[in-house]
């Protein structure tokens, strides 16, 4: 596998913070996403590449072993053992002997040397590192856990769907549940990368992005709503529209109602996780709008209401 630069990839420097490589990575997803780059396939190929790269970066298990083995880091255990074995082998070579190992525990009619090739880059084919002189057969390693980011607007994470994206040239289907909040991390089992000699597939972790609404503003499970009213419905009352996640509902303001007045629609907010039927509140902030570019009149009809409430 080549080796590919993923501090590269996302712009920052190998000395990065776990806080300044997430902030990177989600300045290029929003950059680069499909949905604001529907049928660029070089922007396509450049999500892919942010994600892969994330996927290394953000997990600290995985970015040391990236730091320390470069393209080998998915088998970074396997590679050290391998090398060592190398070592030994080749100081036993100079001294004569196997110093334990014989020809059979790496595959009959094998080269001995044939196991460090594949792993080195070599052009032999042997059967692999079979059995230690002590009879034991080799262990199976479970697939590295694979983490990724997925970004959903608002409006899309209040409702219960099915997204589709690729992991490792994967395509993984989930189901995501109304009210994933932000940050949230999922585990799915299994959707990580390939076990080695019959092992467990790794586990995906996915972490919820979650972008701002240009409406709507979440808290927990509650929203929260600015709606403009103009002077006259704020002093003498009326009605106004508000929207909510489901439509709009019509609201009475009452007379004589504050600029910053706060009312709460019960069960009008955000679906509670993975509690269905739940909902939290939505909060509406009156915004009194004043009146602009009033003529002579209207300028001498606001001076007589000042004059009676003086008198």
């Amino acid at each position: 596998m080549a080796y590919i630069d993923y501090y590269k990839i996302l712009g920052v420097d190998k000395k990065a913070t776990a806080d300044q490589i997430k902030k990177a990575y989600r300045k290029l997803a929003r950059k680069y996403h499909p949905d604001v780059n529907a049928g660029d396939k070089t922007a396509e190929k450049k999500f892919k590449e942010i994600n892969e790269a994330n996927e290394v970066l953000s997990h600290p298990a995985n970015r040391e072993k990236y730091d320390k083995h470069g393209e080998h880091w998915k088998h970074g255990e396997e590679y050290e053992k391998a090398q060592q074995q190398q070592r030994q082998y080749q100081q036993q070579q100079s001294g004569g002997g196997f110093g334990g190992y014989s020809e059979a525990d790496f595959g009959e009619g094998g080269d001995f040397s044939d196991f460090f090739q594949s792993m080195f880059g070599g052009s032999g084919g042997g059967a692999g590192f079979g059995r230690s002189s002590g009879g034991s057969t080799s262990g199976k390693f479970k697939g590295q856990d694979v983490s990724a980011e997925l970004t959903l607007h608002l409006r899309d994470a209040a409702k219960t769907h099915q997204q589709t994206f690729d992991i490792n040239g994967k395509k993984v289907r989930i189901t995501i549940p109304a009210g994933v909040a932000d940050g949230q991390k999922i585990k799915l089992r299994g959707h990580g990368n390939p076990g080695h000699n019959g092992g467990p597939n790794g586990d995906l972790y996915i972490t919820f992005n979650i972008a701002e609404d240009k409406h709507f503003k979440r808290n927990g499970d509650d929203l929260n709503v600015n709606v403009e009213i103009d002077l006259y419905t704020a002093i003498l009352g009326g009605e106004v529209t508000v929207q909510t996640l489901e439509g709009s509902v019509n609201l009475k303001v009452k007379p004589e109602t504050q600029n910053g007045t706060r009312v709460r629609l019960k069960g009008k907010g955000f679906p509670v996780y993975k509690k269905e039927g739940s909902f939290g509140d939505l909060f509406v902030t009156y915004v009194v709008k004043m009146p602009t570019n009033l003529n002579t009149k209207e300028k001498e009809l606001f001076q007589q209401l000042k004059d009676l409430q003086n008198g």
